[in-house]
């Protein structure tokens, strides 16, 4: 299907890597990630509505396909669909994050202990692989791709537990979650100790030792919850100081 690649492509990714997996992706797909990207990056707020018309000339594609796109966001929950009116960004309540938070830790936590009986040696080499590169970029790295790599050194234990219900189920979560763990990823006050949890995963997930793993990564889920709590907070106030 044709369309003016470098107006859409552009905006969504850069690099060989990501233009390759870019390739790969239909239409609505690519229209969705750069939707989910200026949700993310806050281009798109919380409760803003999203104009099918609109953007899809901005970005040079027809409406069916920019529908298609906003179908996929709100199975993912960044998007609220609503009966002959324009979607908006979901704007989640700090009780409905906290739920999906907790849910994810069990999830997390079951992935991790399954992932030490399961795995084979590749898939734990490559989960180090991917801390390791999160480390040695993390300095230099924006929030945005680190945010990305965060992700998948997630999804990778999942899928490493070899349980795909599990595994889908994460993956679903994951999605309901998207912006608020980017929030928590995205402070770089926070990074340090983020990478050094992950380490510690890492060690864990090596000696297959599920006890350590479970408790690291709960305490990992925790301190994204603590760091959540503490957004919500302020955003709340800043709403109420705008009135």
């Amino acid at each position: 299907m044709s369309f003016p690649a470098a107006k859409l492509l552009g905006c969504v990714q850069h690099g060989s890597e990501k233009k390759k997996k870019m390739d790969n992706k239909t239409l609505p797909e690519q229209i969705a990630d750069r939707l989910r990207n200026d949700i993310l990056l806050g281009k798109l707020k919380p409760g803003a509505s999203i104009k099918e018309r609109d953007n899809a000339a901005e970005l040079g594609v027809s409406r069916t396909p920019m529908r298609e796109a906003i179908r996929i966001l709100a199975k993912e929950g960044l998007v609220q669909l609503r009966p002959a009116r324009s979607p908006i960004v979901a704007d989640p309540s700090l009780k409905e994050a906290t739920d999906d938070l907790q849910l994810m830790t069990a999830l997390e936590v079951l992935s991790g202990k399954l992932a030490c009986a399961n795995a084979t040696a590749k898939e734990l080499d490559e989960i180090e692989g991917l801390y390791n590169k999160m480390q040695e970029t993390s300095p230099s790295m924006d929030s945005l791709d680190y945010f990305e790599m965060d992700m998948a050194f997630h999804r990778a234990i999942a899928a490493a537990s070899h349980n795909p219900v599990l595994a889908e189920t994460h993956r679903a979560i994951l999605s309901r979650l998207w912006r608020t763990r980017y929030l928590s990823a995205s402070q770089r006050s926070d990074r340090a100790r983020s990478l050094d949890q992950h380490g510690e995963i890492v060690r864990g997930l090596q000696a297959r030792d599920a006890d350590f793993v479970a408790h690291e990564i709960e305490s990992h889920m925790n301190h994204i919850l603590i760091n959540i709590s503490d957004l919500f907070e302020e955003r709340d106030a800043e709403r109420r100081a705008e009135g």
